[in-house]
């Protein structure tokens, strides 16, 4: 078992990583009945793409010596009203370290083809942009 999600009521959900015992809230966000006072689910599956992005391309790096370390990734997530689901997401990374054009590409590659990004349904439009320093 990787994880335990508690509904807290309140359209609030504490999720809790069973190895770790780390956790985090979510809420339902304010246009659909939520507070909006920390993540709404679908928040996580776009957040969860840029970190697993700069994973995976963190793991690259370093296989290449190469230190992408300050790299900041920007995520914008948009809905669809009907049916309700992530529409688009996109992703503006910024990245850190003195990689050359090749390892670059070679990072952006890898980064594309992380695990989240795989896994997500191919009807949701990817906007992703990568800035090196």
């Amino acid at each position: 078992m990787t994880s335990i999600v508690e509904y807290k009521g309140n359209l609030r959900c504490e999720s809790t990583h069973l190895k770790s015992s780390n956790s985090f809230l979510t809420d339902a966000p304010t246009d659909n009945n939520g507070k909006g006072e920390a993540f709404s689910p679908t928040d996580t599956v776009a957040t969860a793409l840029a970190s697993c992005m700069l994973t995976v391309m963190g793991i690259k790096a370093a296989e290449m010596q190469n230190d992408i370390t300050g790299s900041v990734a920007q995520i914008t997530k948009t809905m669809s009203a009907s049916p309700r689901r992530i529409s688009k997401i996109e992703v503006q990374l910024d990245m850190k370290g003195n990689c050359d054009k090749r390892a670059q590409l070679i990072l952006e590659r890898v980064g594309l083809t992380c695990p989240v990004h795989n896994s997500l349904h191919p009807d949701i439009e990817n906007n992703i942009v990568f800035n090196w320093n």
